[in-house]
């Protein structure tokens, strides 16, 4: 097959060839389809998966799907999704009237005509070009430390959707990586990640696909006022625009739901496989410093206090990060993010991804999902929303305190029973020790948050008591787990156990930690009550 040098070459179009491998909810049957054949199948919903998606190209590929469905839908003028395949393709190619024989919509094309998510680049020899990529996840936006994380480059008998699934990674959510290579412009700062928050039904793909898209349709106005876009000329499908490496494009020119690009990057067909070529730019794409990720983004919370997109760190979506995402005024949430207008009885989910990046590698990809059930929906949206973010802000702070008990009982043990604080070594083991204890909790936080959520307002206190008095209870057996590596020798052993159940329970019993007085007070309670209680009532 001739090489992206000679000219009027089309490969791989996404518009009419069988290209994009997915699995059908019935009975996980693999198909290929046209990308127009594909977006026909999101709207039936009969898309279960997609086989060569990595997990951190799930949320750009969800999103790109999205975008482009909303845009196409937008420009034509329809409120619905089209059922046929046909219609997809014929709007999908309006969005493109200077490339009528589909060319943007091809994975190659001549490097002066744009191609799927790669900018035309009239008058460079892409052959000049020395970075040549061979393997599709050498192109993605991973970036693994050692080979430990994810092996790099192992995708040389890669299928065309492999590099799709790429491109769309690269170009939507890549970061800062050096001189010349700048990142999106839907994230705060060239190491922070682009995140993927929203509220979905639970099902297959294309269920939470055609919530997104109507959503976009309704909120495109409000998000071009709110963001200053353009309203209905702006750029779209940045790809389509000549680039040289040397202009950025300004916000008010784009539209409000544009899919980007941030690399130069060029794929070509060498022999039966593609290859890619890859250059550096002097500019960013979009002229987006100055917006702190803040883009309108439907799927990215705005840190309101810092007025700047949500970051996540390596420590991921854990149970507090969730936790201000679910209940808390601390974001302000992306369209994406909406609990009215659902039927009555849907259930629905918090979903939050993203890849995190660091400095010259990547902390990991974290997804997490948590239930909402319709009771809990209404309490979300509804006036006592307030009350389950005090809920959640209060449970928060018990498990820190008795993390924090659990800790110093450890300290206690391994210096033999004669603690000091101070002593770096026997710290750092405590601490190694109790978290166990945290991630168990973190495990289950949103299921108990929602027993007390879910109650009436009578049943709240018990439940609150009985999730504190288990939440003592998983404390004590790490803390007794652990007694294993203590010390040996018998009179120091049980000296150091004696000694740190002695601090774990008046810690909790007698507490100077304010959030613990409740439970104290209903542990002296109850004590009180069994000391009072009849004795031909005991055994009853």
């Amino acid at each position: 097959m001739p090489s992206t040098s000679l000219p009027a070459m089309l490969h791989f179009n996404l518009l009419d060839e069988p290209l994009i491998r997915w699995r059908c909810v019935a009975h996980g049957e693999l198909y290929r389809s046209s990308l127009s054949e594909l977006l026909a199948a999101m709207v039936a919903n009969k898309v279960r998966d997609f086989p060569a998606l990595r997990p951190h190209q799930r949320h750009p590929w969800h999103a790109f799907l999205a975008q482009l469905a909303a845009i196409a839908l937008h420009r034509a003028g329809q409120d619905e999704p089209w059922t046929e395949a046909s219609d997809w393709r014929a709007a999908l190619l309006a969005l493109t009237p200077d490339d009528a024989d589909g060319a943007a919509w091809c994975l190659v094309a001549p490097p002066e005509r744009p191609a799927l998510l790669q900018p035309p680049v009239p008058g460079e020899r892409v052959d000049d070009w020395k970075n040549v990529l061979r393997a599709a996840d050498e192109l993605d936006m991973l970036i693994t430390s050692k080979n430990h994380d994810l092996k790099a480059a192992r995708a040389y008998r890669a299928e065309p959707d492999d590099w799709l699934f790429a491109l769309v990674s690269l170009q939507t959510q890549e970061g800062f990586l050096g001189a010349g290579n700048y990142g999106v412009s839907r994230m705060n700062g060239g190491f922070a990640s682009r995140p993927g928050v929203g509220v979905a039904p639970l099902g297959a793909w294309g269920a939470r696909w055609i919530a997104d898209v109507q959503t976009l349709l309704a909120q495109r106005n409000a998000i071009a006022d709110q963001q200053g876009y353009a309203d209905d000329d702006g750029h779209a499908l940045l790809w389509l625009l000549p680039w040289a490496g040397t202009e950025s494009l300004g916000m008010a020119s784009l539209d409000p739901l544009y899919i980007e690009i941030c690399r130069r990057v060029r794929l070509a067909a060498d022999g039966e496989r593609l290859m890619a070529r890859v250059t550096g730019s002097k500019a960013a794409r979009i002229a987006a410093k100055d917006r702190n990720g803040i883009t309108g983004d439907p799927w990215t919370p705005v840190d309101a206090a810092d007025d700047k997109a949500l970051t996540v760190s390596g420590a991921g979506f854990e149970y507090k990060l969730m936790a201000e995402l679910l209940t808390g005024g601390r974001f302000t949430q992306g369209a994406a993010w909406r609990l009215d207008g659902w039927p009555r009885d849907a259930s629905l989910q918090l979903i939050a991804q993203a890849a995190v990046r660091g400095q010259g590698k990547t902390e990991g990809y974290h997804e997490r999902r948590v239930p909402i059930s319709p009771k809990l929906r209404s309490r979300l949206a509804g006036l006592q929303r307030v009350a389950v973010a005090e809920m959640a802000t209060q449970r928060i702070a018990a498990i820190a305190a008795l993390r924090k008990l659990l800790w110093s009982a450890l300290v206690l043990l391994f210096a033999n029973g004669d603690g000091d604080e101070r002593n770096g070594s026997i710290s750092d083991k405590a601490g190694r020790f109790e978290r166990p204890f945290e991630q168990g909790e973190d495990a289950r936080f949103f299921d108990d948050l929602a027993l007390e959520a879910e109650a009436e307002d009578a049943e709240r206190h018990a439940l609150r008591m009985q999730w504190m008095e288990g939440l003592v209870e998983r404390a004590e057996r790490v803390l007794t787990q652990a007694f294993e590596a203590g010390p040996r020798s018998a009179m120091q052993r049980y000296k150091a156990r004696a000694a740190a159940l002695s601090r774990f329970h008046g810690g909790w019993r007698n507490p100077k930690d304010a959030v613990l007085k409740d439970l104290a007070h209903h542990h002296a309670q109850q004590r009180r009550d069994a000391a009072t209680e009849p004795q031909g009532h005991h055994h009853a």
